[in-house]
């Protein structure tokens, strides 16, 4: 009995995960491309540029198995994938860094998480950093932007603010 209260507990916790803990410790190393690859001037008047998607560094990057079915929260910027009309996103991908899959190539896949959550972010500031919490998922998403390697079904989303 106690063997199950034990599982039980430690599938309640939360895991909090780095970008590095998405990367399996033999991966091949792939620097990010931080120069925009877009005139920034000649952005669409929507969320995504109207330029085409940049070619992704790794799309197929090796993942880590051990991170599925585990609840976790990592710190992140948000990408849309949709936003409803009262401007809130259901579906998006999570990314390490700013402009990651719009301004610049998109990240190795390892390094993309696809979120979906029925809370719906509003997204003012895309520039916001934000913590997301909820069941990891080590399974391959592929959209418009990018392929991401992992998913996450999203109990949880709140600003990041670095501790004082």
């Amino acid at each position: 009995m106690l063997l199950l209260l034990a599982k039980t507990v430690a599938a309640d916790q939360i895991q909090v995960l780095t970008w590095e803990a998405l990367v399996p410790p033999d991966a091949p190393k792939v620097a990010p491309v931080l120069t925009p690859m877009h005139d920034l001037s000649k952005l669409s008047t929507g969320l995504v540029e109207a330029a085409p998607a940049a070619h992704q560094l790794a799309p197929h990057a090796p993942v880590v198995k051990a991170l599925d079915g585990q609840r976790v929260r990592l710190p992140g910027y948000i990408v849309p994938l949709e936003v409803n009309d009262d401007g809130r996103t259901t579906d998006f991908l999570l990314v390490p860094y700013y402009g990651a899959c719009i301004h610049v190539p998109p990240p190795p896949s390892n390094q993309i998480v696809h979120v979906h959550t029925e809370l719906g972010v509003k997204v003012e500031e895309l520039y916001q950093p934000y913590w997301v919490e909820g069941p990891m998922q080590v399974k391959a998403s592929v959209s418009d932007l990018a392929e991401a390697g992992y998913q996450l079904e999203a109990e949880k989303i709140f600003a990041y603010e670095l501790p004082d």
